[in-house]
């Protein structure tokens, strides 16, 4: 790959998840100091990215059609996705808020797959080139908290994190005019996860490892929302400074561990990979109950920075061990279909008892009984942990460089 080339999609994937991270982290603490929203209005607002990453194969759908380019299709939901990020930055009715969102996570789920298979055309089979372009995202969303933090420390001002998401849409949109064109039958191929229906994905359900896994995915993303929806506002109520911040450590630690991967699964293997992310998992969530913004503050700071080996050493590692399972000509829908279950499925119903959990021990709009509130997801991940010690068995080995980032 070329190096101007290098630059373009590098930058492509900052903005991509700059603009996520500038306005999801910080989300329910504008939800529910600023709008006053419930426990439930903000759990269903995260919610809302899960429902647009179950229908999200439909869109991309349209792409596999040939009734629009993956390049053109890409530009139009940024510009659209633009306008409605603007208008989100407006409402100030929390009712009215989350009905907005849906409408822009349609337009923005889709453009995650095409962003990875835009820059997989490029790569012209050479995918271990991958990671080093998907990391350029990982920075573009730890730029996204720090800046938070520095520009928009002031709870009032956290609408504009949307309206600053809505700018960077556009400046997206006019940077991928100049990316090169692709051959259209090679995006689709990376693209169409519509072919899901038609394909053989549904086979690796008769090896009973692989649907132990495919249940403990979803299961395990329960956890996942309820830290992707709580955590910024837990941290801002306990009196965290520069939470924003603090938390693109588990950014950081996420770019450490992909890299890790390789090491531990040749030592470890995949099962036992999957184990260990599960455990910090069930660390993390203890380390939440017992730490506060004073004498135990390491120990959130040490739960953040857990974050690499919580996401990675799960749901990385279960890109790899679905790769590795998947026949050539239904890995791509096997991908799908897992992607489904756990940003879809999982976090739609984790997004749903987040909220109902944390309605439940809500004091007043900005004070809960947290201790209470991180049990739950423990001892999901507690059962999650106990069933797929009993029941799975690796099959396989997963070659490391089978990276699907």
């Amino acid at each position: 790959m070329k190096g101007l080339i290098r630059l373009q999609f590098s930058m492509m994937m900052f903005l991509e998840f700059f603009i996520w991270g500038m306005w999801y982290v910080t989300m329910g603490t504008y939800l529910s100091t600023i709008l006053k929203a419930t426990g439930l209005q903000i759990g269903a607002a995260y919610g809302m990215m899960a429902i647009a990453t179950i229908i999200s194969p439909l869109l991309i759908g349209i792409v596999a059609d040939k009734f629009i380019s993956p390049k053109k299709m890409f530009i139009l939901l940024h510009l659209f996705g633009s306008g409605v990020l603007l208008i989100i930055s407006k409402v100030t009715d929390s009712s009215i808020f989350n009905w907005v969102l849906l409408l822009y996570a349609l337009l923005y789920a889709p453009t995650l797959a095409l962003s990875s298979s835009l820059t997989f055309a490029q790569l012209d089979g050479n995918e271990e080139l991958f990671p080093g372009l998907r990391v350029f995202g990982t920075l573009g969303w730890i730029i996204a908290g720090i800046s938070i933090d520095q520009f928009f420390g002031n709870q009032i001002s956290l609408s504009s994190t949307f309206a600053v998401a809505g700018i960077a849409s556009i400046v997206l949109a006019v940077w991928t005019i100049f990316l090169p064109e692709v051959r259209q039958e090679i995006v689709e191929n990376k693209t169409s996860t519509l072919s899901l229906y038609n394909s053989g994905a549904f086979s690796l359900f008769k090896n009973r490892s692989f649907s132990v896994f495919f249940i403990a995915s979803a299961l395990i993303a329960i956890p996942l929302s309820f830290y992707y929806s709580l955590t910024n506002q837990f941290l801002n109520e306990i009196g965290v400074v520069d939470a924003a911040s603090k938390m693109t450590g588990g950014q950081f630690s996420e770019a450490f561990f992909i890299l890790a991967i390789p090491f531990f699964l040749k030592k470890w293997g995949i099962k036992w990979m999957i184990v260990a992310g599960m455990i910090a998992w069930i660390i993390r969530f203890a380390f939440f109950y017992f730490g506060d913004a004073s004498t135990n503050s390491w120990m959130l700071i040490v739960s953040i920075l857990l974050h690499g080996l919580c996401y990675d050493f799960f749901f990385v590692a279960g890109q790899m061990y679905t790769d590795s399972m998947a026949k050539p000509e239904n890995r791509n829908a096997a991908q799908a279909m897992i992607t489904m279950s756990t940003y879809g499925v999982g976090m739609w119903i984790g997004s749903i008892l987040s909220g109902l959990v944390a309605n439940q021990n809500t004091i007043n709009t900005t004070e809960h009984l947290w201790n209470r509130i991180w049990i739950v997801p423990a001892m999901i991940t507690i059962v999650v942990l106990f069933l797929f010690i009993t029941f799975f068995k690796a099959d396989k080995k997963t070659k490391p460089k089978e990276i699907d980032i």
